[in-house]
């Protein structure tokens, strides 16, 4: 068995729904990357600017790595929420960047016992074009609402990276597109985000919305955040593929805790809390990004929009 079946190997026993090895060329999106930030669908999102460089060539990101171990994790929790304001899936149990950072730290082991001396992780941080990388990798292709979609799987998961030194044989490419003549996650998204298939303007997303924006969400849109408070899973939720094959996670972090969740029914629920309280309960969630301030702003207008 070769050094990269070990390592895919070990990142199946880790519970990683798939596991492939990517080359560090540059990207075919450096043009695209430029004219969508040039339009300003950005936002806010400032750091895209500054990585810029990186996300199009990725070999810059860890000067010494040779290839990048790239797998999806799942994280469909297995409980639906309750009634009331909504809360994007990912964020119901634990902040994914602690839970698949940890794991992937075990993955980056075997391969430092295969030999490596660099094993860089990273998970939806930094300047990695992880989703290009996925592609490369032959995990799936990108789907016009922008995600990764998977054959058998969908897109519910999270994309994570290892950059090694090892000099591991790079996986086929997914080259297919196979969201063929489907616009049900176009024609879905409340915002009218999608300015077309694969470009999606940040400054209309729910997602941005209610994460990444400071200040107030604009007026004309929080009638249409259709009761989001955190994030939105709109586009996940139409596409057929997800529909057809998605399954739960098994990684229990990304269940909810047991009375930890948000009470989505009362509408004064953050407004009540104070800073400490908050920390305590959702310091170790998703719903931290935002912090106190941002969730009272979400939950009045997701209410406000039911």
């Amino acid at each position: 068995m070769s050094a990269s079946h070990r390592i895919k190997a070990a990142a199946e026993a880790l519970g990683f729904v798939a596991c492939g090895i990517a080359p560090l060329d540059p990207s075919r999106h450096a043009e695209a990357l430029d004219t969508w930030l040039a339009r300003g669908y950005g936002g806010t999102m400032r750091y895209l600017h500054r990585q810029a460089a990186r996300r199009k060539d990725p070999g810059r990101i860890v000067p010494e790595a040779r290839c990048v171990v790239v797998v999806l994790e799942n994280y469909l929790p297995r409980t639906r929420a309750g009634p009331g304001v909504k809360i994007a899936r990912y964020a119901r149990g634990r902040d994914y960047h602690d839970v698949t950072l940890a794991r992937l730290g075990e993955l980056a082991e075997t391969l430092r016992k295969e030999g490596a001396a660099v094993a860089r992780p990273w998970v939806d941080a930094g300047p990695v074009p992880e989703r290009e990388l996925a592609q490369r990798a032959g995990l799936g292709w990108i789907g016009k609402n922008t995600m990764l979609i998977r054959p058998g799987t969908g897109s519910w998961f999270f994309i994570g990276s290892i950059f090694t030194d090892l000099d591991l044989a790079a996986d086929p490419p997914f080259s297919l597109d196979r969201c063929g003549s489907c616009t049900r996650c176009l024609e879905a998204c409340p915002t009218q985000a999608f300015v077309e298939p694969r470009v999606l303007d940040a400054t209309r997303c729910i997602s941005y919305l209610t994460i990444e924006q400071k200040g107030p969400i604009p007026e004309e849109l929080v009638p249409r955040l259709d009761g989001w408070a955190f994030g939105c899973d709109i586009c996940n939720e139409v596409c057929p593929w997800n529909e057809r094959f998605a399954e739960p996670t098994g990684v229990a972090a990304f269940e909810p805790d047991q009375g930890g969740e948000p009470d989505t029914g009362d509408p004064g629920y953050f407004d009540r809390m104070t800073e400490d309280e908050f920390k305590d309960r959702f310091g170790h969630t998703p719903l931290e990004r935002p912090g106190l301030a941002g969730m009272r702003r979400n939950w009045a207008a997701a209410h406000a929009a039911r």
